[in-house]
């Protein structure tokens, strides 16, 4: 630890004030970027379609995300008779609060120099950064459980069970897609992975940076699968998939509490694309200076959701048993391999 960093911690005011300020400004963004990323799916698929998408709320609809809360916020509020009260409501907190905590140990830039103290551009540096992401993203799970059980219906159980089901099997398979990574980083610190992807890589592709896409491509590909798979993204929709389900675990739910179930699925795009982008994209190292760190990490980010987008926007919705088939029968081997190969090629190297 550094003087100027034993300086901050000695001084708990400034400690907590900086503590809080990081916090209020994450939080920020990430709920600005949760409400604008469905204008942006409107309009980004929209136009894939040849038509225009929100234009009349706002100049070319951009105040469509504003006017949509405030719809949402005012329309009646239907409880089931028959609903459990208390796990009806908390269900979409359980799977909106996971989602929006997890952000918390994403490094967003170099460290910044304040009044002589170095101030990471970061809420919490854990040592064990991977693991509480993994932690926290189990969590969803029970929110969608709770959803479909709590509202006493058997087309809202059907969808928590389905739902369960999809990702507590894709989490296995991108898990190991992780441990690949801190196998090769011997570190489970995000921070001191995105450090150690800002060396040139190895060999004749020096000039490269050491990014783990380059040195784990299977790994990431896989990541990117089980990431679409693990937040309900199309193809992989089925727990809140119309035509087969009636909407899933939310059937029964109308109001702001049907908005957090989707402010939940952007919540989770963004943290899928933060996480993708720091392990194997080198985080907010490059290809700008480090002195734009903050935006290198946020042009990564909204370049993996365009990509989530234009997916939605081209692919077909599969059918249950091929994504549960393609899941254990394909991913997860490939997954095992991949950490098997990883685990000689490090051997062999040391």
């Amino acid at each position: 630890m550094t003087p100027e960093m034993l300086s901050l911690s000695n001084s708990p005011g400034l400690f907590v004030g900086l503590m809080l300020l990081k916090l209020i400004v994450v939080f920020s963004v990430v709920m600005l970027m949760v409400a604008y990323a469905t204008w942006c799916e409107r309009k980004i698929i929209g136009h894939m379609q040849t038509r225009l998408g929100p234009m009349r709320t706002g100049w070319h609809g951009l105040l469509q995300p504003i006017a949509d809360g405030i719809k949402l916020f005012f329309k009646e509020d239907i409880i089931p008779s028959q609903a459990s009260v208390v796990p009806f409501l908390l269900a979409p907190m359980m799977i909106l609060v996971p989602a929006i905590i997890t952000v918390a140990v994403i490094p967003f830039g170099p460290d910044v120099t304040v009044s002589g103290l170095i101030v990471p551009l970061q809420i919490t540096d854990l040592n064990v950064g991977v693991l509480y992401i993994l932690a926290f993203a189990g969590l969803g799970v029970y929110g969608i459980v709770l959803a479909g059980w709590s509202s006493n219906s058997k087309y809202s159980l059907l969808g928590g069970v389905r739902a369960s089901a999809q990702m507590i099997s894709y989490e296995l398979a991108a898990g190991l897609t992780i441990v690949s990574v801190f196998m090769l980083s011997e570190t489970l610190s995000l921070r001191e992975i995105v450090a150690l992807q800002s060396e040139p890589l190895w060999g004749t592709f020096s000039f490269l940076p050491n990014w783990y896409v380059f040195t784990q491509p299977l790994a990431f590909f896989l990541f990117v699968i089980t990431g679409l798979a693990e937040i309900n993204r199309t193809p992989f929709d089925m727990p809140e998939a119309e035509s087969e389900l009636v909407s899933g675990f939310c059937t029964e739910y109308s109001s702001m509490k049907y908005a957090l179930f989707f402010l939940a699925e952007y919540a989770n795009m963004i943290v899928v694309s933060a996480i993708a982008a720091t392990l194997f994209l080198g985080g907010w190292y490059g290809p700008l200076p480090s002195s734009l760190g903050v935006i290198n990490l946020l042009g990564k980010i909204v370049a993996f959701m365009f990509f989530f987008i234009w997916l939605r926007a081209t692919l077909p919705r599969v059918r249950y048993d091929q994504l549960m088939r393609m899941g254990w029968k394909v991913l997860l081997p490939l997954a095992l391999a991949n950490v098997v190969v990883t685990g000689f090629v490090v051997v062999l190297l040391q």
